[in-house]
């Protein structure tokens, strides 16, 4: 065993976190209220090209705020992507609404445009009414499709909400992921592009919904010199010490972007000589992700059986932290009893893929091992 652990996808600091924490500090405004929370708001508005944001606890409470602003409640239904991580689908649930699953295509690994349509018309056929919404997932920074996914939204009028939690930085025929829906969704959980260590935003062109989405984060409190409240709140909002770190964090988000292409490069370049090895690719030059973790597919006819999960445990005896690709949301036991149109594409790469370790402060070294380690174990 090695003594150092190559990790998945470390935090990375710029040492400028130090200066908007320290000022916090030094101003007791260890509260979340301050300057750095309303300066990282202005920071993300200017990244994104957004007109509204409100920086909030993390991307979970995001999304749900989304759902709230978009009406959505019991009885209602919501389409999501099924090949994610549970943080998109809970909130739907939280609401009392109904999650409707749709599978991936091949090229992004994200929402299948035709079984989007597909879905649709089947749930107004069961239902007698449309989706309340629909929540799209870019998957480890992969860009969705965008243009087929947007116009069969808006053929419908049903809003879209787009998850961007691991795509902070990417972008679509150059605009960013985020800024196509309705309502876009960020995260800033520690092991992201960037962190507040913990931590997320809503973004939007309508300032209505992010201002709306701040009064309830802070538990909906009436203009009044009292506590009163006529809605329900939550506890929702971004310390102003956590928004200290994201302004340091925002500072070099496009080396931090920069950095994990160039491991996506060095392991495309790498491993896709290896038969039975292949990386996940932007399809074309209207894609431009992030990357903020490389994934990989396994072929197992082809490696003579060395399949993604013989392929994971060896990387971890050497101390090399890998991860499986998402288990769909129709797969998983909370959610099995929800409606659910596949295509087998999400089982498909949940039992074939791998996440390789992608951080930004990854070295040369580190990364080398990783690739020598994966050819050994492939091509044994």
């Amino acid at each position: 065993m090695n003594t150092t652990k190559i990790w998945l996808s470390s935090p990375h600091m710029s040492g400028n976190e130090m200066k908007y924490i320290n000022e916090a500090f030094e101003r007791n405004l260890v509260m979340p209220l301050g300057p750095n929370v309303t300066g990282l708001e202005e920071d993300i508005r200017k990244f994104t090209g957004s007109k509204g944001c409100s920086c909030l606890s993390s991307g979970t409470a995001a999304l749900h705020l989304a759902l709230i602003n978009l009406g959505v409640e019991q009885g209602d239904e919501v389409i999501c992507s099924t090949f994610t991580f549970s943080a998109s689908a809970n909130p739907i649930v939280y609401q009392k609404a109904t999650p409707v699953f749709v599978d991936s295509e091949i090229n992004t690994w994200n929402m299948d445009p035709g079984l989007l349509r597909e879905a649709i018309d089947d749930r107004i056929r069961q239902t007698g009414k449309k989706p309340k919404a629909i929540i799209l997932v870019h998957l480890y920074g992969m860009p969705a499709q965008l243009d087929e996914i947007m116009l069969i939204a808006a053929s419908y009028d049903i809003p879209v909400i787009e998850d961007a939690a691991e795509a902070f930085g990417s972008t679509f025929k150059g605009k960013p992921c985020g800024t196509f829906g309705e309502i876009g969704i960020l995260s800033f959980n520690g092991n992201k592009i960037i962190t507040t260590s913990g931590g997320g935003a809503l973004i939007s062109a309508n300032e209505e919904y992010c201002k709306n989405a701040t009064f309830l984060a802070t538990q909906a409190r009436d203009a009044a010199p009292h506590y009163q409240h006529s809605h329900i709140g939550y506890n929702y909002r971004m310390s102003n010490i956590s928004a200290g770190i994201g302004r340091g964090q925002m500072e070099v988000l496009e080396q931090r972007i920069a950095k994990r292409r160039e491991n996506f490069l060095f392991y495309k370049e790498n491993l896709e000589k290896i038969e039975g090895v292949g990386v996940l690719t932007e399809p074309s030059a209207d894609f431009f992700s992030n990357h903020w973790l490389t994934t990989i597919l396994i072929d197992r006819v082809i490696t003579g059986c060395v399949s993604r999960e013989t392929l994971r445990v060896k990387l971890e005896n050497h101390d090399i932290e890998t991860r499986p690709l998402w288990k769909p949301m129709h797969l998983q036991p909370v959610f099995r009893n929800y409606p659910s149109y596949t295509n087998g594409t999400s089982e498909f790469l949940f039992e074939n893929g791998l996440c390789l370790p992608s951080s930004s402060n990854i070295t040369d070294e580190e990364r080398q091992k990783v690739v020598d380690e994966v050819t050994r174990a492939v091509t044994k």
